[in-house]
């Protein structure tokens, strides 16, 4: 087991001095840029301990987004590939095992200090998911919301090992009148009145064996920047649940209401979870389970084609849990659909691959991709607007000119 991991701050300086290109900040990456298809879309690509160049959204703390072409690689993201999303800038940059330790305390009837080692003697189970970030395609909303301006890149899938939660809270003894488990980690604020950041879950939820307490990513411990050495794993949901660096798990007998519970991460409670723009949504409910989506990953838009030839067009889809039942195709603007192959299902939480060949008259031709679940819910054809750019899921469009 690595008992240290370390991450290395440098100056802007200390960069130019040295020619480094793996050093935590920044790096010579920085004149590489990447322009993703929205207003105001050029991103540079830097690379961090750990990763390949990614997609720099932010410095500090790092937001770092996949670049979509991973995606066409296989079902599973590389751990050296996979988004990073920091709400607080005091992050970790060295965390040693043999010191770390999770607690498990309030409305429980032994309080509980695991360490890694302690995790790692309990039952482990596998299970393979998708962590996708909230604001995840939040570039593409028009009209423009604040925030992160995120193309389509701020999620992954991959197979993570670890604790069912519910072990844990068993041998804690939960005791009666609980309501909710609230999830910290190591990150801190560095401005006073800035929130602490913690998420909560409904204890049934929290104990219905799925959620766990990861310390494996796709067969390695988890990368620094994606939550080593523990991080709460909760399928179907957005990663503003996935918390990182975990070392607080509380049980409560109310519900959360801190910033990141009653104000953040919220929106609107109808059956679209949308407005129209510029109205403010009242009431609202915490985000929750993902979308039903899917995206073309071996043609980028504006793709040139062989015309009246067989091309070989494949992707993924995913959604909350209830999985993926078909994949169709239009090559005529949504007129009309064609059903796609899927790929091996390797679990209900997990990216689907789908693939299929078509022919192009000789033309521009706008391709788009829509999946539906095994609950019936289908992808909309016109896209949704929140104030706060989440949950979008409109069926995609790649044009495609064949001569």
């Amino acid at each position: 087991m690595v008992q240290r991991r370390r991450l290395l701050f440098m100056s802007v300086a200390a960069i130019a001095a040295t020619g480094s290109n793996r050093i935590f900040g920044a790096s010579s990456a920085w004149a590489d840029t990447i322009t993703l298809p929205f207003n105001n879309g050029e991103r540079p690509l830097v690379q961090y301990p750990e990763k390949r160049p990614m997609i720099g959204v932010t410095q500090r703390p790092p937001q770092l987004e996949t670049p979509f072409a991973i995606f066409n690689e296989g079902v599973i993201t590389p751990n050296d590939a996979f988004f990073v999303r920091y709400h607080l800038a005091d992050i970790p940059l060295e965390i040693d095992t043999s010191k770390f330790f999770v607690e498990v305390k309030g409305k429980v009837t032994t309080p509980l200090r695991l360490s890694v080692a302690d995790l790692k003697k309990l039952p482990a189970t596998e299970i393979v998911a998708v962590n996708q970030c909230s604001g995840n395609s939040r570039g593409f909303f028009t009209p423009r919301v604040g925030g992160g301006q995120l193309g389509n890149g701020a999620m992954g899938n991959a197979r993570w090992k670890g604790v069912p939660l519910r072990v844990v809270l068993e041998r804690a003894g939960v005791q009666a009148g609980a309501r909710q488990v609230v999830f910290g980690g190591v990150d801190r604020p560095v401005a006073d009145g800035t929130p602490d950041y913690a998420k909560a879950l409904d204890i049934d939820h929290a104990r219905d064996g799925e959620v766990m307490l990861a310390y494996g990513m796709n067969g390695q411990d988890l990368p620094m920047l994606n939550g080593f050495p523990v991080r709460l794993v909760v399928p179907g949901y957005y990663g503003t649940y996935w918390v990182k660096h975990l070392d607080e798990i509380t049980v409560i007998d109310g519900v959360h209401d801190n910033f990141w519970m009653k104000t953040a991460y919220r929106i609107p409670d109808n059956e679209c979870n949308c407005v129209v723009p510029g109205a403010a949504p009242a009431p609202t409910i915490p985000i929750n389970r993902f979308t039903v989506r899917s995206f073309i990953t071996n043609l980028a838009d504006g793709a040139v084609v062989k015309a009246a030839a067989d091309v070989q067009i494949k992707g993924i889809a995913f959604d909350g849990g209830k999985g993926i039942r078909d994949v169709a195709i239009s090559i005529d603007s949504g007129k009309s659909w064609s059903p796609t192959t899927l790929g091996l299902d390797i679990g209900r939480y997990s990216f689907r691959e789908w693939q299929t060949r078509i022919r192009l008259p000789a033309g521009t031709h706008a391709v788009k991709a829509r999946a539906t679940n095994n609950a019936g819910d289908v992808q909309p054809m016109e896209a949704r607007w929140n104030p706060s750019g989440y949950l979008r899921n409109v069926i995609e469009t790649v044009r495609v000119t064949a001569v």
